[in-house]
């Protein structure tokens, strides 16, 4: 991974530690393993009941009602009113409807439906004996102060094996990485294991390709993409970043490829993935400037930060306060960045890129933003799957029969009065004509 990402990414030895792995925040606040678990189940979490800051339960409950009648019309809902859908988002998908929600806005829905029967026999099948070691020994990290990944053998921990190996074998030309272990363990906190993996799928290769295979391109990519943003946005923090020598590669792979649920209160990465998977790519872009702020955005800050590893470890202990989820978000929304500023400033730093980039480059034409391009793409691929191809048909016209020549009609003692009857119907009714013997036309007319 160190290769794949460059020099930047290999950390000195005092930061070389297991602490990440130890995941949220909500999961440092207990010590006993015997202690009451949260409403979202880590083990002696400090998120047992709403705080003062969580909206009223009469305001919540309307919300869920929102969702309800939006999933029950869903391609309606999606093809008329995704503002809507995207608002709702913004202010947190009620976790009662997230095992709902979450398969429709990532289209893993649609996937699960054009693949019948395949996480079964993957699940079933034996995977490759080299990523199911790996598996097996990152499995105990995910989470370990959950109530669902505290045992080995219980379903949560059995639950990330099956679906990471299926994974495996699905695309095995990309394997197994392991931020995808903490990424796995959040949607089966909330989804069935089958639909977890095709979220994941959806994840890996629609939201975010080229983050999770071999080389890592997509990751650098975005890297360069963040400091051009961060140059424009914070110029004074980038301007210290580069001063201490911190390079985006020391910090952002483990925002952006475990999409925050290690460095982020948890019910402020739930809030993050509402807003992810609505919107797309572009909001883990503006989580990661408003952190970044928030730990170097004044001169006292940067002050206090005179080397790398003080610089490095004010990005890493922001106070928990300041990352509640709705103060938070609404940081996090008011970053001025659209998803036209972002493919402008990909297609710019592509561009250097592609001049000095060892391996594969990256193809950020095939990431979609967010779950209404991801819904106009399924739609428009079923529109082509449903259209009957045309098949040629070779169609033999029998031999016309010969017909008769043309025979000129004979006008020879006939009179100009009796062609024009003839011609244009029956004679007009008048007073009678005296009797004349039949004359040709030339004595008729002269």
């Amino acid at each position: 991974m160190a290769q794949a990402l460059g020099e930047d990414l290999v950390q000195p030895p005092e930061l070389q530690d297991d602490s990440s792995s130890l995941g949220s925040d909500s999961e440092l606040s207990g010590p006993g393993p015997y202690r009451q678990a949260d409403r979202y189940g880590f083990i002696g979490g400090s998120s047992a009941e709403p705080g003062p800051g969580h909206p009223p339960a009469d305001l919540i409950r309307q919300r869920e009602m929102k969702w309800v009648e939006m999933t029950l019309h869903w391609e309606k809902t999606m093809s008329r009113r995704y503002k809507k859908v995207k608002m709702q988002c913004r202010k947190g998908i009620p976790s009662a409807l997230r095992a709902r929600c979450w398969p429709l806005l990532c289209g893993a829905h649609v996937c699960q439906k054009n693949s019948p029967g395949t996480y079964q026999e993957l699940a079933e099948a034996p995977g490759d004996p080299q990523w199911m070691e790996t598996i097996g020994r990152d499995l105990h990290r995910q989470f370990p102060l959950h109530e669902m990944f505290v045992s080995p053998q219980g379903h949560g921990q059995q639950g990330l094996l099956q679906v990471l190996k299926a994974y495996t074998l699905y695309r095995p030309e990309q394997g197994y990485c392991q931020a995808q272990g903490p990424v796995a363990a959040v949607l089966l906190m909330h989804l069935p294991p089958e639909e977890a993996f095709w979220c994941l799928v959806q994840i890996c290769e629609v939201y975010l390709p080229g983050y999770y295979g071999p080389h890592m391109e997509a990751v650098r990519l975005d890297a360069e993409v963040f400091m051009a943003l961060l140059r424009r946005l914070l110029p004074h923090v980038h301007k210290h970043l580069q001063q201490v020598g911190v390079g985006p590669l020391l910090y952002l792979p483990e925002w952006f490829l475990c999409l925050f649920a290690r460095s982020l209160p948890f019910p402020t990465v739930l809030r993050v993935w509402d807003a992810f998977l609505s919107e797309g790519a572009k909001v883990l872009f503006r989580v990661g400037l408003t952190l970044v702020r928030l730990a170097l955005g004044t001169a006292e800050q940067r002050g206090a930060c005179p080397g790398l590893l003080e610089t490095l470890g004010a990005l890493r202990a922001i106070p928990p306060a300041q990352l509640q989820e709705e103060a938070f978000m609404s940081q996090v929304h008011n970053v001025v960045l659209s998803e036209r500023d972002l493919q402008r400033e990909i297609k710019a730093q592509l561009a250097q890129l592609s001049d000095s980039a060892p391996g594969p480059l990256p193809r950020p034409q095939v990431r979609l933003a967010g779950a209404q391009a991801i819904f106009e793409a399924q739609q428009l691929a079923g529109a082509r799957r449903g259209a009957k191809p045309e098949v040629p048909r070779i169609v033999v016209q029998p031999p016309e029969e010969p017909r008769p020549p043309r025979r000129k009609p004979q006008t020879r003692g006939k009179t100009f009065h009796g062609l024009l009857t003839r011609a244009r119907g029956p004679p007009i009714e008048g007073p009678p004509r005296p009797q004349r013997g039949s004359t040709s036309f030339l004595d008729t007319r002269f």
